[in-house]
């Protein structure tokens, strides 16, 4: 398992906002290239983003399905990186000061090529990544207008 964590200067209902909101998925997650659908209901668990992940010209078509939701603390997502595999992400939000929140992305690869690699070496591929999903979804959620 990866973990990463940023403190970022929104509540956890307004980051919990951008994470609801589905057609944003592309903007914050690293690798995600295209959403295609977000199915009725999402973020409740069992409904699905289906996008398109990799570099253009050679996207996969692909989905990611909510495992477990809390409003504005809690969102754990099956996230299928065919072929690499599949991995568990859980995005933890618990207020840091009244206009603060620190967010933890921990994201456990549970089958596919990148489950053999060794733990250490997992962490250095998906560190990076999720910092700068991290880094993405703050930038969304303290700039983004409220609707």
């Amino acid at each position: 398992m990866s973990e990463t964590s940023r403190v970022i200067d929104a509540t956890p209902e307004r980051i919990f906002a951008v994470l609801a909101d589905g057609w944003s998925y592309a903007s914050w997650v690293v690798g995600a290239a295209h959403i295609r659908d977000v199915e009725d209901g999402w973020p409740a668990v069992g409904t699905s983003i289906h996008h398109r992940v990799g570099p253009w010209p050679v996207q996969i078509n692909d989905s990611t399905t909510v495992r477990a939701m809390e409003p504005a603390r809690l969102l754990e997502l099956d996230a299928r990186m065919w072929p690499l595999g599949r991995a568990v992400i859980r995005l933890t939000l618990e207020p840091a000061t009244p206009t603060s929140t620190l967010v933890r992305m921990a994201e456990t690869v549970v089958s596919g090529a990148v489950r053999s690699l060794p733990d250490p070496v997992q962490a250095l591929l998906l560190k990076p990544r999720n910092a700068e999903a991290l880094g993405r979804l703050g930038d969304i959620a303290v700039h983004r207008r409220p609707v």
